[in-house]
């Protein structure tokens, strides 16, 4: 840990497709990370210039932030369940961002028909007479869960590049590997367990838990990132809908937006009088509804006499202190 270091550092996977949706999703939040040379692995954020961003592999990303040399990460909650460590150092200030989405599973050749479950493993271990042999990038989260199925005497082989081929040329008998679509598995014969589920993973952004705690600075970095991030992830599933409605009052088009299912906003529905050319009892009506729910809105609109309705997406929308924000600072509370 470099304890000399002033400067506040956020650490983003710097190849594959987390890189790419990583750059997205804080691009989208409105937090556009500025990376002119492709091939440098330093880069800012323009509208916070007191950030450093750095690029690294995914699993190197949760070393440096345990260690400290970095204050913030972004990587598969996967990677930073495997290699967190025991120092307590790692934080998580949110899991779930809503990208880089797989599975970690048991896999088995497509040969071994009668195995579909984790006790049929435990009765091929007796079969073999000996430890059943698994590839895997992820030997601490793997052994606990063979731990868990009466196989602790499982050898757990680390291996890195392509798990796929470890049973066909026999170095082991089965792997436990990541899992998006299933496409590599079927094309080298491979099939997941049917209770063979280790862990579900997506993205999370991780901290120090030392550097919040003795650094304001580093708090309140985090304390800003968690505000834009999660007024983004709140308003990702969300649309802001404006219509005209006619009514005697204000007070009673939110009688009848209420007696709808979808249609009563956040808090409720924001009114306004519309100053129209011919006159009329008009209102302007501001809601903000679930993305999904938008077939069902436009038709309660239409049931209560809505029409002229514009439907626009929502970049953020700012809690008055975001649940996040209030956890983190509860988590660092608790180690006092």
């Amino acid at each position: 840990m470099d304890l000399q270091r002033s400067d506040i550092r956020l650490a983003l996977p710097s190849k594959g497709r987390m890189e790419a949706e990583a750059m997205a999703f804080l691009s989208e939040a409105g937090l556009s990370v500025s990376k002119p040379n492709p091939r440098q692995f330093e880069a800012t954020i323009p509208v916070m210039p007191d950030l450093t961003v750095l690029f690294q592999r995914a699993g190197d990303i949760v070393v440096s932030v345990r260690d400290g040399s970095v204050d913030f990460g972004i990587t598969g909650m996967d990677t930073v369940l495997e290699r967190e460590g025991e120092n307590g150092e790692i934080l998580i200030m949110l899991d779930a961002l809503g990208f880089g989405g797989c599975t970690l599973n048991v896999i088995v050749p497509e040969s071994w028909e009668d195995i579909r479950s984790m006790a049929d493993l435990v009765q091929k271990r007796t079969g073999l007479g000996r430890p059943l042999r698994v590839a895997t990038k992820y030997p601490n989260v793997s052994g606990e869960f063979f731990s868990r199925h009466d196989l602790e005497d499982t050898r757990l082989i680390r291996a890195e590049g392509t798990l796929e081929v470890a049973p066909a040329i026999g170095y082991a008998d089965l792997i436990v590997d990541l899992v998006s679509t299933g496409t590599t598995l079927r094309d080298n014969r491979l099939r997941s367990l049917d209770d063979g589920l280790v862990l579900k993973s997506q993205a999370c952004m991780i901290a120090n838990r030392n550097r919040l705690k003795t650094q304001p600075e580093v708090l309140a970095k985090a304390q800003q990132l968690l505000e834009f991030v999660v007024a983004h992830l709140r308003a990702a599933g969300n649309v802001s809908i404006f219509a005209n409605i006619r009514g005697e009052s204000p007070q009673v088009i939110a009688e009848r937006m209420f007696e709808q299912s979808t249609i009563g906003g956040l808090q409720g529905p924001t009114i306004s009088n519309v100053i129209t050319r011919k006159g009329g009892d008009w209102y302007a009506v501001h809601i903000v509804v679930n993305r999904d729910d938008l077939a069902q809105v436009i038709q309660e609109l239409r049931a209560i006499g809505g029409s002229g309705v514009v439907v626009t997406p929502v970049t953020y929308i700012f809690e008055e202190q975001p649940d996040a924000c209030v956890a983190l600072l509860q988590a660092l509370e608790m180690d006092q």
